[in-house]
């Protein structure tokens, strides 16, 4: 099968869209995540029902090979408004119904979650998953206007999203912290509290997140402990005319008046 990463000179497209403009990408996006969760022990991925794929607060970036045939990673940024909770919401409120005031807070001004981050062996190492796929997220959520992000972090993603500027929220779960998606696993409430700005980022991811604001469609050479990738950025999202942050901010109030239903989603990053 033809799409795979040439090992003299990896080269890969880093791609932004809205889910439910991509129902096939999106497939492959979940063939892979739940390939990888299940390669770290957690077996109940079925539990999740993927909801996300028809939700139009739902953003997608993928890392793909250059024809598109193969994905070699991804993630997902949701907004609060959307027609499901944010997956921090659904992961957490059973231990701690905190959560959604916690959201709303921040939901009034444009809000969301970098959630869904995976990468492929085929790609580890080169810094995809773990820190140019989260500045790309960062970038995307200016792009769509939000004010700020929660992240729900596995142990090792907390140091490369407390470097583009996100800090523990203590205020939820046990200092911050929940034992999730299962009771061996530790995750991590993180917030990013003003996206525009990023004035608690590393000067380095700042100034990385800019370029990519600045000029969403790329190509640029990114290194990584002496690891080079030539990633083709395609951050700028079709169809943001039918984006309308405010309507789904609208929504996010009138959420809030119905009844919670407790589920789980296995989203954490």
């Amino acid at each position: 099968m033809g799409g795979g990463i040439s090992k003299e000179n990896p080269e890969v497209r880093l791609r932004a869209f809205r889910a439910i403009d991509e129902p096939q990408t999106c497939a492959l996006f979940i063939e892979g995540h739940t390939h990888v969760l299940t390669n770290i022990g957690v077996t109940k991925v079925s539990y999740s029902k993927n909801e996300w794929v028809n939700n139009p607060a739902a953003f997608v970036i993928v890392v793909e090979s250059l024809d598109g045939q193969r994905i070699f990673g991804g993630a997902r940024v949701h907004v609060s408004g959307g027609t499901e909770p944010l997956p921090i919401e659904q992961a957490t409120c059973a231990m701690d119904k905190n959560i959604y005031n916690l959201v709303w807070k921040y939901a009034q001004y444009g809000t969301g979650e970098l959630c869904g981050l995976w990468n492929s062996r085929e790609i580890a190492g080169y810094g995809v998953g773990s820190i140019f796929l989260i500045r790309a997220a960062v970038a995307i959520a200016h792009q769509i206007g939000l004010q700020s992000l929660f992240a729900l972090c596995a142990p090792y993603t907390v140091k490369p999203v407390a470097a583009v500027g996100m800090e523990l929220e203590a205020s939820i779960g046990n200092g911050g912290t929940f034992y999730y998606p299962k009771l061996d696993l530790i995750a991590t409430t993180m917030l990013l509290k003003d996206v525009p700005v990023l004035s608690k980022a590393q000067q380095e991811d700042r100034d990385a997140i800019i370029r990519v604001r600045e000029n969403l469609n790329t190509v640029r050479i990114e290194e990584l402990r002496g690891k080079k990738i030539t990633i083709h950025y395609q951050t700028l999202i079709p169809n943001l005319d039918k984006w309308d942050l405010n309507e789904t901010i609208a929504n996010a109030e009138k959420n809030r008046q119905k009844p919670r239903v407790e589920h789980k989603d296995w989203d954490f990053i």
